[in-house]
């Protein structure tokens, strides 16, 4: 098996269908953003506040750079714009966790630990910035996509079922 790669807009619910997908299947998983915050020794929004945005893409390449030399056979869970690295596809099969913003936002916000998920996602408290940033990506993630999966409306069992037999179908052509 090669690495599978979750990516998607920020609170669609890469790091909770990771944790899910690796316990049902017995793989590992690592999560992009808890890599960049480990090396860092800093949380994200410090990260962008003191060095900025270029600085942290920098280290999501960097982190793809380890990836693509020395992972295998992992779950992968990477942060919103992680898509935009140079070898994301020679680092595994690339999942996209689909859904509308407003089913993105209406799953943070009515979280039972809300306040929270939406602290460490300042962009949702500009819903506008957040939107504008969303209908930016949407088309790319597809671009980049082997595989995309709509995760509206169906439980985590069926979310896992189809990455699972979407990857299974992948490599067996």
């Amino acid at each position: 098996m090669e690495n599978i790669l979750l990516i998607g807009f920020m609170g669609v619910g890469k790091g909770t269908t990771a944790r899910a997908y690796a316990k049902k299947y017995g793989i590992y998983n690592i999560d992009t953003d808890d890599l960049i915050e480990s090396k860092e020794n800093r949380r994200i929004p410090k990260i962008f506040k003191k060095k900025g945005e270029a600085y942290f893409r920098k280290l999501e390449q960097e982190t793809a750079d380890w990836i693509e030399c020395c992972v295998r056979n992992t779950l992968i869970s990477c942060g919103g714009g992680f898509y935009q690295v140079k070898n994301l596809k020679k680092l595994g099969t690339v999942v996209l966790l689909d859904a509308s913003y407003d089913w993105i936002y209406h799953r943070l916000s009515s979280a039972k630990n809300a306040e929270k998920k939406l602290a460490k996602r300042p962009l949702f408290s500009e819903p506008k910035k957040a939107k504008k940033l969303y209908s930016q990506r949407e088309k790319a993630y597809k671009k980049v996509a082997d595989l995309i999966v709509n995760v509206e409306g169906k439980s985590m069992e069926e979310i896992l079922e189809e990455i699972r037999k979407g990857v299974e179908s992948l490599a067996s052509k």
